[in-house]
């Protein structure tokens, strides 16, 4: 019987994890408040070995692309949460396990100890989530939050466990028969796991579609500072895109999301307070509104993941809007031993910057994303922009600026990423336009995008199969200097099976690296190719 009593504690365990996680996510969403699964799950990531944790990036970052699971971001986020699921799960089914062994002397004992264990289990979730830095409701509601909730599950656990214990051994002590005992737990854990799911998937519900963004929606009057755009007159003039060609500015919801977290952080921008700290003259404490009452700079940047395999999708141009960090800096006045800036955020996250990137008016404090507050995943209420970096960079949700003397630290350099993370060039065959190729028809229209940081793009050269290297149109001027550039290519077809390979020359005339190499530790390089048959 002790054999059959631990398989059900390990069952009982592992499922009453389910309603314990289904609340939490409730009070997360309600308040702010820790969910148990994710924070355990963002705790272990970060203090798993650096190599580790990018063998699991790199795989994953592999994964979703040659099984073309959709959009890089978004399905990384689902597959770290189900994860984060299963190991909660198995969480339960150990602490059930252990129940049930401590049970089987004191049997009337096991919701006492169910009670002791989940007091232990919630002590290590809070000291876990104080290490990764306390949720947005505070230090004291996250005791409170995992300590209740942690102290029933155990409780209840220990409860069920004896319960199962009198049933299934046919206890005339039993309150329950082996039937009613199953209806009850399992009807039980359904209803306490379905409800506040479906509490919090009302509160989540979709938002009306935000507007479509488009060139001809951007007002070129409005950007400012060194990255202006141009003229709208300009603009309009170009060369239309290929069909297919990825948009000159990506829709919020279509803009990656990477970070190191399971839940993106939910600030509350009221009570929020940027310091500026350090070796400055005058330390400063703002808030939201002290910081978009300054003089703002919109202007258009590409932003793109190290992470991003070459052709990869985390990578996007939006219209950022904030204000100088150099103006800040200035307010603040550095001393003379200052040498870089430590940026730190809500969720732990920090890097640092020379001054070089601080004093360039373009790297802004940004508040707004394509004329929007900054959404939570996006890092509201402020993240920062530099030219010419990856985004491992430029942290969000920031919280504190520090003036330091000594060459800085970075959360991904720390884990044996590239220090100076500068974007390597790129370029990408978005689509060839199969739609257009009919009977007779002579030509087909091939685009894509180029990128090279600040540094601009002067020239596309398309290969089809092995013949030799063509020009290819640029869509210029871009958006920005700061922006990706489109490409097109009218291709004079033949029927059949052909590869379609794409190389970018910078504005300095130097040609991309083709030698193909992976992400870590600087960043993808190599040639984008694109199969299409006809």
């Amino acid at each position: 019987m002790q054999t059959s009593s631990s398989s059900r504690g390990v069952a009982i365990g592992a499922l009453t994890s389910l309603p314990v996680m289904a609340v939490g996510y409730l009070g997360q969403r309600l308040a702010a408040l820790p969910s148990p699964p994710f924070t355990f799950f963002d705790w272990l990531t970060r203090h798993l070995p650096g190599s580790v944790v990018t063998f699991g990036i790199d795989l994953l970052v592999r994964l979703i692309r040659d099984l073309g699971l959709g959009s890089t971001g978004d399905v990384a986020k689902t597959v770290e949460r189900a994860f984060a699921i299963l190991l909660f799960a198995a969480l339960g089914a150990f602490f059930g396990a252990m129940l049930s062994r401590a049970g089987r002397k004191r049997p009337l004992l096991l919701p006492a100890y169910g009670a002791l264990v989940g007091f232990a289990v919630a002590v290590s979730l809070a000291l876990m989530q104080r290490s990764i830095g306390s949720s947005d409701a505070g230090v004291f509601p996250d005791w409170i939050w995992l300590t209740s909730l942690n102290i029933v599950w155990g409780y209840s656990l220990g409860w069920l466990e004896r319960a199962s214990d009198l049933a299934f051994n046919d206890d005339p002590a039993s309150p329950l028969a082996r039937r009613q005992f199953l209806y009850l737990v399992g009807g039980g854990i359904l209803t306490v796991t379905v409800a506040p799911l479906a509490l919090s998937r009302w509160l989540n519900r979709e938002a009306p579609e935000p507007a479509d963004i488009s060139a001809s929606k951007l007002d070129p009057g409005k950007t400012s500072g060194p990255a202006q755009s141009p003229p709208q007159g300009t603009l309009d003039v170009r060369i239309d895109p290929a069909l297919g060609t990825r948009p000159e500015l990506t829709a919020t919801e279509d803009f990656y999301t990477i970070d190191i977290n399971t839940l993106p952080r939910r600030i509350d921008g009221d009570s929020w307070r940027l310091s500026v700290e350090g070796l400055v003259h005058t330390s400063l404490t703002l808030s939201l509104a002290q910081i978009r009452v300054r003089p703002a700079i919109r202007q258009v940047a590409t932003l793109s993941c190290i992470s991003n395999p070459v052709g990869g999708d985390l990578i996007g141009t939006a219209i950022w809007t904030g204000i100088r960090l150099s103006d800040i800096l200035a307010e603040s006045g550095l001393k003379s031993n200052a040498k870089e800036i430590r940026v730190e955020s809500a969720d732990g996250f920090y890097e640092s910057l020379s001054l070089n990137d601080a004093f360039d008016e373009r790297t802004l404090l940004v508040y707004e994303m394509n004329d929007e507050p900054l959404t939570q995943e996006h890092g509201y209420p402020l993240r920062i922009s530099i030219p010419d970096r990856y985004g491992m960079k430029q942290p969000k949700w920031i919280t504190r600026l520090e003036v330091i003397d000594h060459d800085g630290s970075g959360y991904w350099v720390d884990r044996g990423w590239s220090q100076e993370a500068f974007v390597m060039q790129t370029s990408v065959v978005d689509h060839a336009d199969l739609d257009t190729v009919g009977a007779g028809a002579g030509t087909l229209p091939i685009g894509g995008i180029a990128y090279a940081g600040a540094k601009g793009i002067s020239r596309v050269e398309v290969q089809i199969d092995a013949n030799p290297w063509v020009e290819a149109q640029l869509r210029t001027p871009p958006l920005s200097p700061l922006s990706w550039v489109q490409w097109r290519y009218d291709w004079l077809f033949e029927p059949g099976e052909h590869t379609i390979g794409v190389r970018a020359y910078d504005g300095s005339g130097r040609l991309q690296e083709s030698r193909s190499r992976g992400s870590r530790p600087d960043g993808a390089t190599g040639i984008h190719t694109f199969k299409v048959r006809i």
